[in-house]
């Protein structure tokens, strides 16, 4: 035998493996695996259940997701009562300046993975920017796609006492809606940039009277973004419906946050409301780095530990085919 052969022998043999198995970096979770059965902490998220939530007083968290990874993290905790997929996917996931350029397509794409990921959480998508604004016959069959498609089970809408029609007009359709009052990101330009909404008395009236208007029109609860905590309370105290507040104080029936935001990944500005619950940009910077530093001073793979080797005979075997190759 050739010393060549020896050698690759030598190397090869140390560890052996049933050659019959073929290996992946990633398979899917079989269905005995602990992180299937952990994902069912909870019976299933209704809008009953939110009403019950409610009428006890109890605080409602929603968090956002954008696709199956953040799904299943939303999923992962029995306290988190709705999984919104936010228009912030805009910005978060696609790059995008703004929520405005996000189409209807897209978020059918990215629901349809969160939709995956999701068990326990009442699943809620954004209507994005230009999809309900034409007519009530295209609005209706846009959230009839979310719904069909997507697989989501309650649609957001961005707007005051104006789209009280388009509100109740899903409602007879049976499609549930979650109205959003305040600050308004579908609206930026219009309200001359991100700022908070309702600091002086008139704004602060007409926040709570899209409030009203649109729990009138049906909405089973109503998004209240960046205005002061008083006008969040008195809002929150005023209705016969559930409040989520983003940047709206503590008095709200329930909170929400991006999900990028309470992790801690997103890079760009953060807002006075955010609080980082995780540091999850510096773990994956720092993984990144590991792993191409390895990869450059040779340490990945580990001949042993991370390698898989051939059955000595069919090394042997192989080598001497091999061999009489042109």
């Amino acid at each position: 035998m050739s010393f060549i052969l020896a050698r690759c022998i030598s190397h090869a043999c140390t560890r052996t493996h049933c050659i019959g198995i073929r290996w992946m970096s990633v398979r899917p979770p079989s269905p005995s695996s602990s992180l299937t059965n952990n994902l069912l902490p909870r019976k299933k998220v209704t809008l009953g259940t939110l009403h019950s939530l409610y009428a006890s007083k109890t605080p409602i968290t929603m968090l956002t997701a954008y696709d199956y990874p953040s799904s299943l993290a939303c999923s992962s905790s029995p306290l988190v009562d709705i999984t919104l997929i936010g228009d912030s996917l805009a910005q978060v996931c696609l790059g995008y300046e703004s929520t405005t350029q996000l189409t209807l397509d897209e978020m059918i794409h990215h629901a349809k993975a969160v939709k995956r990921g999701n068990k326990h959480p009442l699943l809620v998508a954004d209507m994005p920017f230009g999809s309900y604004h034409v007519s009530l016959e295209d609005t209706v069959r846009n959230a009839v796609r979310l719904v069909r498609e997507a697989g989501v089970e309650s649609v957001k809408l961005e707007g005051g006492r104006e789209i009280a029609p388009i509100v109740r007009r899903l409602k007879e359709v049976g499609i549930p809606v979650l109205a959003h009052v305040g600050l308004q990101s579908q609206k930026h330009t219009s309200l001359s940039g991100y700022k908070v909404q309702g600091k002086k008395a008139e704004g602060a009236r007409k926040v709570l009277e899209d409030a009203l208007g649109l729990q009138d029109a049906g909405a089973w609860g109503v998004v209240v973004e960046a205005v002061p905590k008083e006008l969040g309370k008195y809002v929150t105290d005023t209705l016969n419906v559930p409040t989520i507040g983003i940047g709206a104080g503590p008095w709200t029936t329930g909170q929400v946050l991006v999900y990028d935001d309470m992790m801690g990944t997103w890079s760009g500005h953060k807002a006075k409301f955010v609080r980082r619950f995780a540091n999850m940009k510096e773990v994956r910077d720092s993984g990144v780095r590991a792993y191409a530093e390895a990869v450059r001073d040779g340490s990945f793979p580990h001949k042993e530990e991370e390698s898989y080797t051939m059955d000595r005979d069919e090394l042997i075997k192989f080598m001497e085919e091999a061999s009489v190759l042109p």
